[in-house]
Formats: structure tokens, sequence, C-alpha cells
């Protein structure tokens, strides 16, 4: 399960800004936040992220190019997983694009790939699409983005878009975010979703961030969108949500 809680406001002077964790297995191998190579010698490396190293893509990036893109799964099970395509290659492929997002959320062919939720920024417009559901540009609001539906309301959605909201308007940093990332609160069993799974399973993933042994919270990213830069962290955990390696990086756009 994953979390994105995120604040569009185009025209201000921060039009994107970004709070979002990962939960995934921690035996599946991932290289934390770089910049990753161009396709070539002569092209400069643009695209910053992490990499899922078992399937390719990444979870979250931004460009040097002044985009942004993440991707959610949605939950669900699904057969023949091994002929669908790697949903982080979404990611990675938008901000490589020219497309704008309405463009490239538009032109997708989403049965080539299991559910997903695939929010993208080209520097002006914000776009949400899902193989699930609707394809549609996004206006200004905070919002939050979890493995069902925009607009689910899920209790670490309405949560953490609640307390998005109340920092947006402070002094913001990436520290402040990803402290908003770490809430371990466990909702009551009747807010829990209810989609045909073992209670104790929906408890367990239910928070903001999920301390686990062999499952559980692997990165919190913050992205500030200023005017003409890019602030991104990353905050990575081990099992049991021990603190791991922290990493900040900040260009112009």
């Amino acid at each position: 399960m994953c979390l994105v809680l995120f604040a569009f406001q185009p025209g201000g002077l921060r039009p994107l800004v970004v709070a979002a964790n990962r939960d995934e297995f921690y035996a599946r191998p991932a290289k934390s936040a770089h910049y990753w190579p161009g396709n070539n010698a002569a092209e400069p490396a643009h695209l910053l992220g992490g990499r899922d190293l078992s399937a390719g893509g990444t979870w979250l990036g931004v460009s040097t190019k002044g985009r942004f893109a993440t991707v959610t799964n949605f939950a669900e099970d699904v057969p023949n997983e091994e002929a669908l395509l790697s949903r982080g290659e979404l990611v990675e492929s938008f901000l490589n694009s020219s497309l704008s997002a309405h463009e490239f959320a538009h032109q997708l062919h989403g049965p080539d790939y299991r559910g997903f939720n695939l929010l993208l920024w080209d520097g002006r417009d914000l776009a949400y699409t899902s193989n699930r559901g609707t394809t549609q540009d996004i206006g200004p609001g905070i919002y939050g983005l979890a493995n069902a539906e925009l607009g689910a309301t899920w209790p670490k959605v309405v949560s953490g878009v609640a307390g998005l909201a109340g920092i947006c308007d402070d002094v913001l940093t990436t520290a402040k975010l990803i402290d908003l990332l770490t809430d371990e609160q466990v909702p009551p069993d009747e807010q829990l979703p209810h989609r045909g799974r073992p209670l104790e399973l929906e408890r367990r993933a239910a928070s903001c961030f999920i301390r686990g042994e062999d499952y559980g919270t692997r990165a919190s990213t913050a992205v500030i969108v200023e005017n003409s830069s890019i602030c991104f962290a990353e905050q990575e955990y081990g099992p049991g949500g021990v603190r791991g390696g922290y990493s900040e990086f900040e260009f112009a756009i």
C-alpha cells in the first residue's frame, strides 16, 4: 500500500507540493534516489528518483526539465501478472517524454498493465489517469491518493490531506513533509476499507506509515516545486521502520 498527498496551486509560489510513502516488501531490490544516466553520452542526466531493480522503472520521480510523476498500484488480485508491463515504466516514460500531462494520460493503453493510478505534472498542468477509473485534469486543491481511485475516502487519505492542509501555509520544508508521513495511527475497524480481505491485514495496512518486518514503508519522499526550482528529499527505512539513508537534492527549472 502506498500514499501520495499533494497540493496543486497553479500560479502560486509553490505550484506543486508532494509527500509520498512507498510501501513494499523489504526483500524487493531497489536503488535509492539518484540522477539516472541519460540515454546516450551526449544527453545530460535529467531524471531524478529511486529505481525498482526488480521490474524496472520508478514509483516516483522528477525531471530537471520541470516534470513530476508518480504511480500507485490498484489494490486487487489479478492473474497472469507476468504477461503485463511494469507500471514503474509509466513514470519513467512520462519524465522522458515531451507530451503534455493531458496528452500522455490519454494515449496510454491501460490493459497492458495491472491496475494503476498515475499522477502527471508537465510543469503547468496536472493530470490523473487510471486503468481502473477515469482520466481527468486536476484543478487547484489538496488531494490524497492511495491504492484506490482518486477521491476514495480511506482513513489515511483523509487524515493525510488534513495534515497537509495544516502545514501548506507555513514555512514549508521537506522535513515537515516527511514528518507528516510518519503517522502510525490505526483507525477504528469500522472505518477500514471493505475489500473482502482479512481484518488483520487491513489493520496492518491502514496507517500512513507501516512498520513491519517483511513489508512496510520503504521510503518517504517530499517534493516542493517553487517557481524556479524543485527540492526533492528521500528518507529510506528498513525492517521494523528503522531509518536508513537520507538524501536531498535541489535544482533550478
